[in-house]
């Protein structure tokens, strides 16, 4: 898996798109500055619960008690990615990260074990680090088993050219999927062509000749130069004892001696950039992007922190500055703020959506006007406290799930601190506006910009790139702040969930309460409402969708920017019906949510902006191979009339539902449907149960109206199977799906038997028999699986099987699942396989369970559904007591292959070509 660097800034950033950050805090009372240390070991730093040791052989270990949830993780990180590469070597870094879990000659099959154990494992690579997590259920046998694991496979892996012979062709699915992105083929472009000399010019997935053509030696000298204890940080993060797991990791990780050799430096600096420049993607797709970048020094730099303050402000919406000139006016659907590096010198800017048909140019010059006149106007103060705020609240958040920690810790780690985290904390409230306008001044020029064309400049406008300072000189006076506080040893079975569950009814709404002591006083909330019924809500599909986005875009306090400022204030992430907050500010919270969805204004401009950013992403699904595939089956499997709210549409229909739609009509819908007459409302946290009901019922008690719901049926029908093959031209990936509907409830006798195949069959990951056939042992596919869903009220339900390939191999693909599912059908599961999905099945349920936001969530589907936690614990044990032959048998009942509708996408020619 492909890690995108975050700009040079901490990883509380945004960058382009999406922006997934979380790391880990650590419990006071499991402090680690008592530890007995074992022979050898020595402890180098502890800053706020998190402590560092070493090993004699060179590796550092972090340790982060925190016994808030029953779950461990560990994370390894390695300090090499994309940028140490040679020639004709792009892309090896990932690569060797694919054959690192193909096992060593102590643990041959890795997933097997990660099945059986109810882990979650993965790993992700970059342009400066490579890192190897792993997240479970606390137990002295998981940690245990983790660290012996991480540790054999640091040196022993087995790097086989077998191996490399079917992850190669997966890779490469994995390069062609992101080939079908038009945003990350232009970040692709822009990016090789801001550099000409240095690593950071080659995208993290490489070339793909590289890719194809990578020796077995390259990677195993790559692996046995860097895959080293001297090489390494070792993070342990959740509930393990301090005392007892550094013992293990002394013994385990302790015997890899440290090696003898000296890893070569990286002496290449990019000369300053002499002239603007620019790259045009032409291929087919449905989408405009345009974006800007300049080059901007290391994070280590502290400029690279003021220029990450003129970027938000300029790009990171709705209260940005190009938001307000570009998407309030209609000229574009969208800005960001992005960037690439952090090591080394990167690149920063921003980008733009543009609404295909419409003009690139305006937007274009619009951005260069921003970035390059920022320093003209200054930020102002409410600019600068609103992306403080944010940087704080993100670090604050971050600090407060250990579950998390292994990639955005790595960022921080790969620059070769991890204590910068907290010095990058401590310093926000230095930065001052003046300082963000010189850096602008200083790196936004045109010469030093990457997006137009080349012109001959007598002077030209260059931006010297500073050298960074060193790691030493960068935390120098550095002082850390006391540690947190510690959470409550939470025990979150189903039946301790509901002893401390207080159930009431608040006007409309099942009212579900779970007080518990967690760190940083966090909150989790959740509030589903439901209204209309079959005949109201007929035609009414994409009015009711609009009307729920625009809740958030105007009310009768508040503009949209103010909204999302009030809401960051009130440290609340997520939106107005789900969202996660803290104990001081839960009232204002409810109190902003109600006055939310209570006095929207709807304002037309809004309206403006939301229809043509649907209208864009509707349009990108034209020619997406995975939306035209499942579009098709959608419509074909579809029962109800064109107008009912349950109904598939195409994309043309969609699009003219979607411009029909008026202003009155959403104010209209809003009128009649919306109350707290009927739905389910759950918190959990950090609250007084008394307290919070008063809270409750002040704001939605008293929130209701006339208007009858009756819940939508959702009622089995048989369809006739479908094969159909749609043609998506220039697509470098395609996509296969197939489904089934079953007369299936999922409080039917056989619906665990078959939720254990479904497992089995595609749902349990690299472990599957989906994903051994056409990734592990063919290397057809970087990804596939099946699903199995179940009506809760009716028996109805589905199982759908899909998976990603080259249209050269989607037959090969089709092919390999048919004879699988055959194989599934005839031979069965064995009781080794059965067990092992009961074990994996059973601890990936209880640490669900030990999420918060997660748990308010289950609490209102079971109070939607009339039950408790008891009937997930009854479904638990029903898991548990199942077997082979029970397993067999229901999906042998349940599934016929000759009813599977099938569909598939991909580029005939590219096909006709492979074949």
């Amino acid at each position: 898996m492909l890690s995108l660097n975050n700009s040079p800034r901490h990883i509380c950033n945004a960058i382009l798109l999406a922006a997934l950050i979380a790391t880990a805090g650590a419990s006071v009372a499991a402090n680690a500055a008592g530890v007995a240390l074992p022979k050898g070991v020595t402890e180098a730093h502890s800053v706020e619960g998190i402590t560092e040791y070493r090993l004699p052989n060179g590796l550092k270990v972090l340790l982060l008690p925190d016994a808030s949830r029953p779950t461990v993780a560990v994370n390894v990180t390695y300090l090499v990615g994309s940028r140490h590469e040679n020639y004709g070597e792009t892309g090896m870094a990932h690569l060797l990260e694919h054959l690192v879990f193909k096992g060593t000659p102590k643990i041959k099959e890795l997933d097997k074990e990660f099945t059986k154990r109810g882990f979650r494992s993965n790993a992700t690579t970059s342009l400066d680090r490579t890192n190897y997590f792993d997240l479970f259920k606390a137990s002295d046998d998981n940690l245990k088993w983790a660290l012996e694991m991480e540790a054999d496979r640091m040196v022993n892996a087995f790097i086989a050219k077998k191996d490399l012979d079917t992850e190669m062709t997966v890779v490469r699915n994995e390069f062609e999927q992101g080939e079908n992105s038009p945003s990350n083929v232009l970040i692709k472009r822009m990016q090789s062509i801001a550099y000409d000399w240095h690593n950071y010019g080659n995208s993290t997935i490489g070339n793909r000749s590289d890719i194809e053509n990578v020796k077995i030696e390259n990677l195993r000298a790559f692996y046995r130069k860097y895959y080293q204890p001297d090489n390494a940080v070792l993070l342990v993060a959740g509930k393990f004892e301090p005392a007892k797991t550094l013992a293990w990791i002394a013994k385990s990780f302790g015997a890899i001696p440290k090696p003898k050799r000296t890893l070569p430096p990286i002496w290449t600096v990019e000369p300053t950039q002499d002239g603007e420049r620019s790259v045009v993607v032409r291929r087919k797709g449905d989408i405009q992007f345009v974006a800007v970048i300049y080059r901007t020094p290391a994070s280590l730099h502290r400029d690279s922190d003021m220029i990450s303050y003129a970027t938000n402000i300029l790009a990171n919406s709705p209260s940005s500055r190009l938001h307000k000139q570009l998407v309030e006016t209609g000229k574009a659907v969208a800005v960001f703020p992005f960037g690439l590096g952090s090591f080394a010198p990167g690149v920063q800017g921003v980008g733009a959506v543009v609404k295909n048909g419409e003009a690139v140019e305006p937007v274009r010059d619009a951005l260069i006007a921003a970035m390059e006149t920022f320093s003209n106007t200054p930020p102002t103060d409410e600019e600068m406290e609103r992306v403080r705020r944010e940087n704080l609240n993100g670090i604050e958040k971050l600090l407060t799930d250990h579950e998390s920690i292994g990639v955005s810790m790595s960022e921080i780690i790969a620059l070769g601190d991890w204590r910068l985290l907290f010095q990058s904390r401590d310093r926000e409230a230095s930065i001052t506006t003046e300082q963000v306008a010189a850096a602008a001044k200083q790196y936004f020029k045109r010469d030093n910009r990457t997006v137009g064309s080349f012109l001959p400049e007598d002077n030209p406008q260059r931006a010297d790139i500073p050298t960074a300072p060193s790691t030493e000189q960068a935390m120098a006076g550095f002082k850390p702040n006391t540690a947190r506080a510690s959470a409550e040893n939470f025990d979150a079975t189903p039946a301790n969930i509901e002893r401390r569950t207080v159930r009431s009814k608040i006007g409309g709404l099942d009212v579900a309460l779970l007080a518990k002591k967690s760190r940083g006083e966090t909150v989790s909330v959740a509030i589903d409402l439901h209204w209309g019924d079959e005949k109201s809500l007929f035609g009414k599909k994409w009015v009711a969708i609009l009307t729920q986005a625009l809740l958030t875009h105007g009310s009768g306090k508040y503009t949209r920017a103010q909204l999302a400022d009030e809401m960051s204030k009130l440290k609340m992430t997520g939106g107005i019906d789900t969202f996660d907050t803290t104990k001081a500010n839960l009232p204002a919270a409810l109190a902003l949510v109600a006055h939310v969805m209570q006095t929207p204004t709807f304002p037309e401009s809004e309206l403006i902006q939301i229809r043509k950013q649907y209208l864009t992403a509707i349009e990108a699904q034209r020619n997406e191979p995975s939306s035209q595939a499942t579009n098709a089956l959608s419509l074909h499997l579809n029962r109800y009339p064109a107008g009912d709210i349950r109904a598939s549409e195409t994309i043309d229909a969609s699009i003219a539902a979607l411009n029909a739609v008026t202003l009155e009509e959403i104010k209209a819908f809003h009128q009649q449907f919306y109350s707290a007459s009927h739905g389910q409302l759950s918190i959990v946290g950090d609250i007084d149960v008394a307290e919070t009901s008063k809270l409750i019922e002040q704001n939605f008690g008293n929130w209701k109206n006339d208007q009858p719901y009756t819940r939508l049926s959702n009622a089995f029908q048989s369809v006739p199977p479908l094969r159909k093959q749609i043609n998506t031209p220039d697509k470098e990936n395609g996509f296969y799906i197939a489904q089934i509907n079953l007369p299936l409830r999922d409080d039917d006798e056989d619906y665990p038997a078959v939720f254990l195949a479904n497992y089995l069959f595609g749902g349990a990951g690299l472990d599957s028999r989906v994903m051994k056939r056409i990734r592990q042992n063919e290397g057809l596919s970087y990804g596939g699986g099946s699903r199995l869903t179940a009506d809760p009220f009716e028996r109805n339900a589905s199982f759908t099987i899909n998976a990603i390939a080259a249209p050269q191999n989607l037959a090969k693909v089709e092919q390999a699942l048919k004879e699988e599912l055959m194989r599934a059908l005839k031979e069965g599961f064995s009781k080794e396989e059965v067990a092992r999905a009961k074990s994996g099945i059973l601890q990936q349920r209880a640490q669900d369970r030990t999420t918060d936001s997660a748990l308010v969530i289950g609490l209102n589907r079971h109070a939607s559904r009339k039950r408790t936690f008891a009937f997930a614990q009854a479904f638990d044990d029903k898991i548990g007591q199942l077997t082979a032959e029970q397993v067999n048998a229901a999906f042998r009942k349940a599934i016929d292959p000759a009813q599977l509708s099938v569909v598939t996408a991909g580029d005939e020619e590219k096909a006709k070509a492979g074949k």
